[in-house]
């Protein structure tokens, strides 16, 4: 099997200051490996006090894995760890102190001076949207995936980046079970209901943990971000990690993002960590494009009259109160759980329902604050 000569050429390899091979060390092992047709992805787990050189080692190993292996048609090899040496020169400047933005609004219809330290923009993208909360449960992914979804219904062109390392949803609720293929040293993002999609999910076996350090999960997140070959893109859809910690701070020190929405539902415990996701982006000057309230209401299949399961207005109320948008309430509904599990976005397995509406108002809201898009809900 191709697998068992992979691990035996990487087991070749050594590293400066690792205990024997980088196999034996640990640093790979077959699940780290992932092999679609002829094209290999290999992630590498660097130690956080590994002294050696990374780019050193990531030519040895692109060295090694190759050999006596002529199917191999295309390799990629992901270093991730504290040292972050793999993340692209432009996310780490050098000694020059870093510029800041013009003292002007960012994007038409979001107030206030941009005051970030200039990160290198991603080529090709107009505008990277951070789909956030201050924690799990509230359906983030599933908006962040009908949000990106019903954009691409619109005639943007969109891409998905799965930002959850530790639990991907992308590959689930889109329904896709393929690796993403490659391009030299770029990963080529897979397309699905006309959007460009990647996720951790695509590497890895969907019941397999990813037990990795924050600065593994930080660097994995840099590369995913910069090392796809995106092409020319409207929006890129972050659907990003829930809570507030590294990986989340990281993406919204040194990604150029447009703005944040902030997804919750209208529970007083989930309202109260969705104002420290909110506010953890004003702290580092990302613009909030607004506030979605999903889950706010139940609306029984059977009867269709609605219940307040986790109360109702109380993400509208916040968000008039924080001075941002209300952007729209997302009912708690068996159709859209259903269409979730299937893989199918609503703007997908029903375009004229009333829940592709609800995603149509809010995509329509974002588009118009982004400058792409007139807003014509008049709610």
């Amino acid at each position: 099997m191709m697998i068992t000569r992979i691990m035996a050429n990487l087991a070749k390899v050594t590293a400066e200051g690792v205990k024997g091979n980088i196999v034996e060390a640990g640093l790979v092992s077959e699940k780290d490996v992932a092999i679609n047709d002829h094209k290999v992805v290999v992630s590498v787990n660097v130690p956080g006090d590994f002294m050696g050189d990374l780019k050193a080692l990531k030519e040895e190993i692109e060295k090694r894995v190759g050999e006596n292996i002529p199917q191999i048609t295309n390799l990629l090899v992901v270093l991730t760890g504290e040292k972050g040496a793999d993340v692209a020169p432009e996310t780490a400047p050098a000694a020059e102190a870093p510029k800041l933005r013009k003292p002007a609004p960012k994007n038409p219809g979001v107030p206030g001076p941009d005051m970030r330290p200039a990160q290198a923009a991603i080529p090709g993208i107009k505008h990277i949207v951070a789909v956030a909360s201050g924690k799990g449960g509230v359906g983030k992914s599933t908006t962040a995936v009908n949000l990106a979804a019903t954009l691409a219904a619109l005639g943007f062109k969109v891409g998905l980046l799965d930002g959850d390392i530790y639990g991907p949803s992308i590959p689930r609720l889109l329904d896709i079970k393929d690796r993403p293929a490659m391009k030299g040293d770029r990963v080529i993002p897979i397309e699905k209901y006309g959007m460009k999609v990647m996720s951790m999910g695509f590497l890895q076996d969907e019941e397999s943990p990813v037990i990795w350090r924050g600065p593994m999960v930080v660097t994995a997140l840099m590369q995913m971000t910069r090392d796809v070959d995106w092409g020319e893109l409207d929006f890129l859809v972050l659907d990003m990690p829930p809570g507030t910690g590294d990986a989340q701070l990281t993406m919204a020190q040194q990604t150029p993002l447009s703005g944040a929405v902030i997804v919750s539902t209208p529970q007083d415990l989930a309202l109260v960590d969705a104002r420290k996701g909110l506010k953890m982006f004003k702290d580092v000057d990302v613009p909030i494009l607004g506030i979605i309230e999903n889950m706010s209401t139940f609306v029984c299949p059977h009867c269709g009259k609605e219940s307040e399961i986790f109360g109702h207005g109380g993400a509208e109320a916040d968000a008039h109160r924080l001075g941002v948008m209300f952007l729209g309430a997302i009912p708690l509904h068996m159709d859209i759980r259903v269409t979730s599990d299937a893989g199918k976005p609503c703007i997908i397995a029903d375009p004229n329902g009333v829940h592709a509406d609800h995603y149509k108002k809010v995509a329509l809201k974002v588009a118009a604050l982004l400058g792409m898009a007139e807003d014509d809900d008049e709610d």
